[in-house]
């Protein structure tokens, strides 16, 4: 006898925001929402004098031409390969229009594809992943205080407050080679996915989050964990997208064993 597992499509619902805190002149934070091509990306930009600007929105540009793939390996790879490309260009645009002067910026990325998603990533940018009232992050920050917690030289809590909480140990556009990590896994119904930059998590705690992410419908937990954030004084910018596993209006789609 043969086995028929039958899948319902799901529609991914999302939405995006970013705001310039309370304390920043200039959002460097970037975000792109491609629906449609199931990419959702947020960069944050460093290097003053709009420099962060220009490199955040650098890494999202690279993306916009992104379509939709037939696997999720040739996704990836596409995406990895415009990753790769837009930190050469960056590395260029510094030395001719900045005189060699410093720029960068962190990117995570979501890319789902059916029932797989994938996670590719350069920086403390986050991705998390809400499922079953259980939020887990689902990359591992760049960044010297997690280099510090790996090895077991602070903890969480003494991570927070750390003095070097702002330093990163990769990005794009700050060297000529850069490494892409990447995280792969299943998705279903009903999961949440929360990119972020390190305004939002800097500001908001994990409990307040899942609060939020409870309530069901991204936009407003999307425009609640923003103004929490900026309750909680934002010292830096605030960028988020949430995406939302919603069943299909269209047919099941059935695989047989």
């Amino acid at each position: 006898m043969n086995d028929i597992t039958i899948k319902r499509p799901i529609k991914w619902e999302c939405s995006a925001q970013s705001h310039v805190g309370m304390v920043r002149d200039l959002n460097e934070d970037s975000v792109l929402s491609k629906q449609d091509s199931s990419l959702w990306i947020v960069a944050d930009g460093m290097g003053g004098y709009e420099a962060g600007n220009i490199a955040s929105k650098m890494v999202v540009n690279a993306m916009e031409d992104v379509g939709s793939f037939d696997t999720l390996d040739e996704f990836v790879t596409q995406v990895e390969d415009n990753l790769l490309d837009v930190n050469q260009r960056m590395l260029e645009y510094s030395e001719i229009m900045l005189d060699g002067r410093s720029m960068g910026s962190t990117a995570v990325t979501l890319m789902i594809q059916g029932q797989l998603g994938a996670c590719l990533w350069v920086g403390d940018s986050r991705l998390y992943l809400f499922r079953n009232n259980t939020l887990s992050r689902l990359s591992q920050d760049h960044s010297q205080v997690e280099e510090m917690i790996r090895q077991g030289l602070i903890s969480d809590e003494e991570a927070l407050n750390h003095p070097e909480s702002n330093v990163i140990t990769r990005a794009i556009g700050v060297a000529s080679e850069v490494c892409v990590d990447i995280n792969l896994f299943k998705v279903q119904l009903g999961d949440i996915f929360l990119l972020c930059s390190d305004g939002l998590y800097n500001m908001v705690n994990a409990d307040r989050i899942i609060e939020r992410l409870q309530q069901g419908h991204i936009e407003t937990a999307a425009n609640d964990l923003i103004q929490d954030a900026l309750d909680n004084g934002a010292r830096d910018n605030v960028s988020l997208i949430l995406v939302k596993g919603l069943p299909s209006k269209d047919l099941f789609s059935t695989a047989q064993e």
